[in-house]
């Protein structure tokens, strides 16, 4: 008996539509604070890099392109526990809805409710955990607190929101995207737990190593809670709305080809697919399951 380790990618595209069904039969609720989880998840690896990066201005000076794959190598854990864990990422639902939309698995308005909770969510929670990194910091902890750290926060923030023009942020939000996104895709083809996260990794090193833009609901408010020459409605401009449409635009770069290499012949079957049941194990690349997921006899 054959063991692939990894799903053909019709599985995975069907495994996508499967999961954008159970997304838009959560609790509002439970998609809110999985969503907060994912914010301080993600906040996590993006103290990590910072850290990495803030504590090495001699690297930054001599060779700055190696500070970037530092820091980019690190930053993909908080991704790899928002997968394993199952909370809800803004990013990878703009990839997974649209594709679950367009083969009418679910309706259209779930798109525009589900962004709103998961974007409200993720920036709680991000919020959150920089509120209580900068208030630790007041207790000289010393986590962040000293220099070169407080100046490369600052720096960093400004670099992120302040320096680039709308449009630079916009472009890089559609690269971020587009790498998240086949993240994801890859982590769902992946049978076992060492697979996933290699697969999510490398698309997350590249895109942070390479600059490209989230909306950094993190790194920029701590920026400015430290202080730097930054204002919210800047960041909100600039940041926050330029790479949230960015990021947009690169998870439908995936999931319109991907609907229409895969699923042309698809017609999802949802009547045994429902809400998320006490006991129940959900993880970012759908329900736990033992069985493949099912196919039309064309894709057979």
């Amino acid at each position: 008996m054959s063991f692939h380790s990894t799903l053909a990618p019709k599985e995975v595209a069907v495994a996508m539509v499967e999961h954008g069904v159970v997304k838009h039969r959560t609790r509002y609720d439970i998609m809110f604070f999985k969503a907060f989880n994912a914010g301080i998840y993600l906040s996590f690896g993006g103290l990590l890099s910072e850290v990495i990066q803030g504590g090495s201005p001699t690297i930054n000076t001599n060779n700055p392109g190696l500070l970037k794959v530092m820091g980019g190598f690190v930053f993909p854990v908080g991704l790899v526990m928002i997968v394993l864990s199952g909370q809800e990422l803004l990013t990878s639902n703009m990839f997974v809805l649209p594709m679950a939309a367009m083969k009418g698995a679910i309706p259209w308005w779930s798109i525009p409710v589900n962004w709103l909770i998961v974007t409200f969510g993720n920036l709680v929670g991000c919020l959150f955990f920089a509120a209580i990194l900068f208030l630790t910091e007041l207790e000289d902890s010393g986590i962040v607190s000293l220099e070169p750290y407080e100046t490369f926060i600052q720096e960093f923030a400004i670099k992120k929101a302040g320096t680039p023009e709308w449009h630079q942020i916009f472009l890089r939000g559609i690269g971020c995207n587009w790498l998240v996104c086949l993240a994801v895709w890859q982590a769902a083809g992946a049978k076992e737990t060492i697979s996933k996260i290699f697969a999510i990794w490398i698309p997350i090193w590249i895109f942070v190593s390479c600059g490209y833009d989230h909306a950094n609901m993190f790194s920029v408010p701590l920026g400015i809670m430290f202080h730097a020459d930054l204002t919210v409605a800047e960041y909100i401009r600039k940041s926050l709305i330029a790479s949230y449409i960015g990021n947009i635009v690169g998870a439908l770069m995936l999931a319109i080809p991907y609907t229409y290499f895969y699923l042309r012949d698809y017609v999802p079957d949802t009547s045994n697919l429902r809400g998320v049941e006490e006991g129940e194990t959900i993880n970012e690349v759908g329900l736990v399951r033992t069985e493949t997921p099912s196919l039309s006899k064309r894709d057979q």
